[in-house]
């Protein structure tokens, strides 16, 4: 006999991490359609082009602590974007052992070009929802960010 009541069982679809994964890959599949087509990117080196193109010149460590992504894809990014040659590194005047990367130009006008379709998409997405709840969607995911920053979900 299962003594596990309907209310007492595990909802992956109403799991919010899950939900927002599914909510994530729906919304940005669209997207990664665009680069891939026009640039041949995976989403990691899209998202390695779009902090070098937002905050210049940075680490490799760097790149993964602002955007989430392990160190061994976003060194796969790196490479791949070096070896079309939008992507270049330098070592570090103050350690050697550290590597600067920047955008080469080639770099920096697909960043542009994929930065202006970006917008357009995101503007689409928003449009679908309205302004409101657009809203309301922004305003709640930073509240999620800041709540797991601040570390005060707990395990």
């Amino acid at each position: 006999m299962n003594m596990t009541t309907k209310s007492q069982r595990f909802d992956l679809e109403n799991f919010l991490p899950y939900l927002l994964n599914q909510a994530a890959e729906a919304t940005s599949s669209g997207f990664h359609a665009i680069y891939r087509e026009r640039y041949g990117m995976t989403r990691t080196q899209w998202r390695v082009l779009a902090n070098l193109g937002k905050f210049g010149s940075m680490t490799a460590r760097d790149i993964c602590k602002i955007s989430h992504i392990d160190k061994t894809k976003v060194s796969r990014a790196i490479l791949a974007l070096e070896g079309v040659g939008m992507l270049a590194r330098i070592a570090s005047d103050k350690d050697r052992r550290v590597e600067i990367l920047s955008l080469t130009k080639s770099g920096k006008s697909a960043f542009a070009k994929l930065g202006k379709l970006a917008q357009s998409y995101d503007a689409t997405l928003q449009t679908h929802l309205g302004q409101k709840d657009t809203s309301q969607l922004y305003s709640l995911l930073r509240r999620l960010v800041v709540l797991q920053t601040d570390s005060t979900i707990e395990d």
